[in-house]
């Protein structure tokens, strides 16, 4: 599966947040079930960022988001994400 979160952010503010998305990922990575993961800035609108992560399963993400390090690391980031829904499954072809 994959988990989507999307951000606005002053670009005062990028260098800093590029830092917290790093953290973000540094910590997810550690979990189980963590396949992948990236960060970026926008094209076209530099104050807009994604982290996108890659997942066994859902439940490997939901799991993932109730460790300590994770509530420490990565929850006070994702609170800043642009509220829109944001966990994808890939789909399967046979």
């Amino acid at each position: 599966m994959l988990a989507i979160a999307r951000f606005s952010v002053p670009l005062g503010s990028a260098a800093h947040f590029q830092t917290q998305l790093s953290s973000a990922l540094e910590s997810f990575s550690q979990c189980k079930g963590f396949v992948d993961g990236e960060y970026g800035q926008n094209l076209d609108d530099l104050t807009l960022w994604s982290l996108v992560t890659q997942w066994e399963n859902v439940g490997s993400y939901r799991r993932a988001l109730s460790t300590n390090d994770v509530k420490m690391n990565v929850i006070p980031t994702l609170a800043q994400a642009i509220d829109e829904p944001g966990a994808y499954e890939k789909p399967y072809s046979e």
